[in-house]
């Protein structure tokens, strides 16, 4: 619909992902040794410990925000922005209506008027574009980054602002455009529709059967091929065997909601495909058995029953949606296509597995990516188009994310150092919906209430340990901005939202399996 906008963003996007990859690698050659920024959460400490003597008295969570939100002039600015951003994804079904009335209005225009331009082409809106742009939810943490960075550069000063940047690490985002682009490629796809086939065919491949197969399967598949890849392959399959029956709003949001909450806690049952468990694991020696024996059960059967409720609760539409299945499939013509190769899936299995593994090494996995783009063009005759505007463009919201999230542990790291068990459980879970999940879990590593060997009360610090990460993986489907996956899923299945998915509805949809979940992670006994 916007073609010089879209084009226009790609390629901003791709430059902007490139020069992350270099900052990555190991911060770039901008940095001034002597710069600090932004500060160090042990210096808060310092200063707290000092005030709390000056008192006479311990500081109250008040008292420390107030001493933090002065100590430094980003820390207000920044989460004021930040709050911005998040109120801004609620907006942006409005901007992309104005955009729609803009843009109508101006095709009007434009077949009145004479006028001959370029090659032909008629004449773009600037106030269509505009909106359109603002309305992009993929983008609006990029555009909050403006004022963001040039704040720091009026206050602070360049060097501030590129150490900054080099100091954050894109490695996730640029992961997940490379881990999106393959696992969307049709021999992935058609190896992952076939697996779930099998699985619809116990329930005769009907709606039903393919959205239990779906919900419950690939999000545990998160625990091994990683929870971006996993809810690309579920959105997709979603998309073809699901929503394209034009399900009720509600269903489809209940769907939604559902989709996100089972990713984030599928990917529990190993220690290295969640975010939120990835940035503890090392710290916190976490391997498979613990992850398993204390989060993958619960995963598994809280996944069963909010999944089972979900389908008890929607049963009646499932029987409309077959009708529709039916029909379609008597009208469906038959095409002689020559079915995926099993060498060529074997061979993008391959590049999926080798993404995965060399996760934590962008320059192999972008460089394993660069060759299985040339691989597609060989195999140009069995491939479809691969499309990277999608998954770039979820790149490009989860680097200004992580921007914007490096400069919020000022108040999450003592709201989450201030409670116990359940209020922690309840504080991260509720953080998370507008916070990355992974950055929750990322600021509770550190703080030494939380650490094991540095705790006074080793007990207590596992427990904590626990309940921040199973508060950060319940809430990770609360909102599009909870868990790392999630834009993926919204790129993909948006279009079956008519102006967009609402942050709202979104929210209601997922509300009552993040409480299925709660109930299986902090309410039995651990």
């Amino acid at each position: 619909m916007y073609p010089n906008l879209r084009s226009a963003c790609f390629f901003v996007v791709v430059g902007f992902l490139g020069l992350s990859e270099c900052l990555a690698g190991g911060g770039g050659g901008h940095s001034s040794s002597d710069v600090v920024f932004p500060m160090a959460l042990e210096s808060y400490e310092a200063m707290e410990e000092a005030k709390a003597k000056e008192s006479g008295k311990a500081l109250s969570l008040f008292d420390i925000l107030q001493l933090r939100a002065v100590a430094d002039p980003i820390n207000l600015v920044a989460t004021l922005l930040f709050l911005g951003a998040i109120l801004h994804t609620f907006a942006a079904g409005r901007f992309m209506k104005l955009a729609h009335k803009y843009e109508i209005e101006n095709k009007a225009r434009a077949q009145a008027d004479s006028r001959r331009y370029v090659r032909g082409k008629e004449p773009v809106c600037m106030k269509a574009t505009l909106y359109h742009f603002l309305g992009e939810v993929e983008a609006i943490f990029g555009i909050w980054l403006l004022p963001l960075l040039g704040f720091i550069v009026v206050q602070y000063g360049w060097e501030y602002a590129t150490h900054y940047i080099d100091t954050r690490n894109y490695i996730e985002p640029m992961f997940v455009v490379v881990i999106m682009a393959i696992a969307s490629s049709r021999p992935v796809v058609a190896f992952a529709g076939n697996s779930l086939s099998m699985l619809a065919g116990l329930g005769k491949r009907t709606p039903a059967a393919w959205w239990l197969s779906i919900l419950i399967v690939a999000p545990l598949l998160g625990s091994f091929i990683t929870e971006p890849a996993a809810m690309t392959i579920a959105a997709l399959l979603l998309g073809q065997q699901f929503y394209v029956y034009k399900p009720e709003n509600t269903f489809k949001y209940a769907t939604l909601g559902l989709l996100f909450v089972n990713i984030s806690v599928g990917g529990t049952l190993t220690h290295f495909a969640a975010p939120p468990v990835l940035m503890v694991a090392t710290k916190w020696e976490w391997g498979i058995e613990h992850m398993f024996t204390n989060f993958g059960w619960r995963a598994v059967a809280g996944i069963l029953v909010a999944t089972a409720i979900y389908y008890l609760i929607f049963r009646r539409q499932f029987s409309g949606l077959k009708e529709q299945s039916d029909l379609a499939r008597a009208n469906e013509e038959a095409v002689d296509e020559v079915p995926v190769p099993i060498w060529l899936i074997v061979v993008h299995l391959c590049f999926l597995g080798w993404t995965v593994f060399t996760l934590h090494h962008p320059a192999l996995f972008i460089g394993g990516f660069l060759f299985f783009i040339a691989f597609t063009m060989a195999t140009d005759h069995h491939q479809e188009s691969i499309q990277l505007k999608g998954p770039i463009l979820v790149g490009f919201f989860l680097a200004g994310l992580v921007t914007h999230g490096g400069l919020q542990g000022w108040w999450i790291a003592p709201v989450l150092s201030s409670l116990s068990e359940l209020p922690l459980f309840i504080g991260a879970t509720t953080l998370t919906a507008f916070n990355d999940n992974a950055a929750i879990t990322f600021l509770a590593a550190q703080v030494p209430d939380f650490d094991q060997y540095l705790a006074d009360d080793t007990a207590r610090a596992l427990r904590l340990q626990y309940a921040v990460v199973a508060g950060a993986v319940t809430g990770g489907g609360l909102t599009v901005i909870a868990n790392a996956p999630n834009p993926a899923g919204q790129s993909i299945l948006s279009k079956f939202f008519e102006g967009g998915i609402s942050p709202l509805k979104l929210l209601l949809g997922a509300l009552f399996p993040t409480l299925v979940m709660a109930v299986f992670f902090i309410l039995l006994p651990h």
